[in-house]
């Protein structure tokens, strides 16, 4: 069906008429009368003629205005309604950027890559999944930063996860205060679909706010909290004196972030390689959805350029014919 953005336009199409109405005729110079004793000669058919001449510009000249106006009222053409998918939840992912993530304990196609790399390698993939729902992202490390406020737009997020580097943030960790940003962001959206997905891989050595006490102020506002900690439990490292095993997550918090998921109603969850990871983000994608109304979206044609490109068009040849009678 065709639809009128601004219909409210068509109301100054009555303005050459009103302008003419108000301003004074134009009254052209006066000029020495030529007086011929053949005047009979003049009439007739080329008066006819002069007059058909100078009444056919203005007659272009109004249709181009029409098509004008109806060309400013943007003419859009409309397609039939179209379902959205929406699921209903709002999920917020709180991604560690502190210096620890930069330890190359994970692999992705048997090559040996920093924990950031493979949480955005899996991250990526689960926030394509999202259909429907809201996602947002948060980034810290000594302070906590919203990258991403809740956004339909999947492909943005990503591309913000994406270009997110370690340190950005600080090289501390501040879990409690980016627990304290996430509520602060979903407080006023709806109580049973709002989600946190923390994941980390130290403990909280920097911020204002503990992590346990920005539990139960989340807790309260009925977010529900999936940590996530991440690193190997060990790892081969070569040295002057040879081989030997580490454990580069021996800075891993599990208690604490195992308490965060309880307190909220959420779960914790151990990664300690890719494969680990990814499964995690599997689980996380069967989170109940929360039945909303439903949603439609009409495709929009513009066109507008219609009626303008006419409009150029006529105006084009008024000017034309008013260059060839001068």
């Amino acid at each position: 069906m065709m639809h009128f953005e601004w219909p409210w336009l068509l109301a100054v199409l009555p303005l050459p008429l009103l302008i003419r109405w108000l301003l004074p005729a134009h009254k052209p110079a006066e000029q020495s009368a030529l007086k011929v004793p053949f005047l009979e000669d003049f009439s007739g058919g080329e008066t006819k003629a002069i007059s058909q001449t100078r009444q056919w510009p203005l007659w272009l000249a109004a249709l181009a205005w029409l098509l004008l106006v109806i060309a400013s009222t943007r003419p859009q053409w409309l397609g039939e309604p179209i379902e959205q998918a929406i699921s209903g939840r709002d999920l917020m992912l709180a991604v560690d950027l502190s210096g620890s993530m930069e330890e190359q304990d994970f692999f992705i196609n048997k090559k040996p890559v920093d924990r950031l790399t493979a949480e955005k390698s899996v991250a990526g993939e689960f926030i394509n999944r999202r259909i429907g729902d809201r996602v947002g992202l948060i980034l810290f490390g000594t302070q906590a930063y919203l990258q991403t406020p809740l956004t339909f737009d999947r492909k943005t997020v990503m591309t913000l996860l994406n270009e997110a580097v370690i340190g950005l943030a600080g090289d501390n960790t501040a879990i409690g205060d980016a627990i304290g940003l996430a509520v602060k962001r979903l407080k006023n959206e709806q109580a049973n679909s709002r989600v946190l997905v923390l994941m980390t891989d130290g403990a909280n050595t920097a911020g204002e706010v503990s992590p346990l006490k920005a539990a139960e102020l989340a807790a309260a506002q009925h977010l529900k909290i999936y940590t996530i900690g991440i690193g190997a439990d060990e790892m081969i490292v070569r040295s002057f004196f040879g081989n030997r095993k580490i454990n580069p997550s021996v800075d891993l918090d599990e208690k604490t972030l195992i308490k965060i998921a309880e307190s909220t109603g959420g779960q914790y969850y151990r990664a300690r390689n890719t494969d680990e990871l990814n499964n995690i983000y599997m689980r996380l994608d069967e989170l109940e959805p929360v039945e909303k109304d439903k949603q439609y979206f009409r495709p929009r044609s513009e066109l507008y350029f219609w009626p303008l490109s006419f409009a150029l068009a006529l105006a084009a040849v008024i000017a034309l014919s008013r260059l060839r009678i001068s």
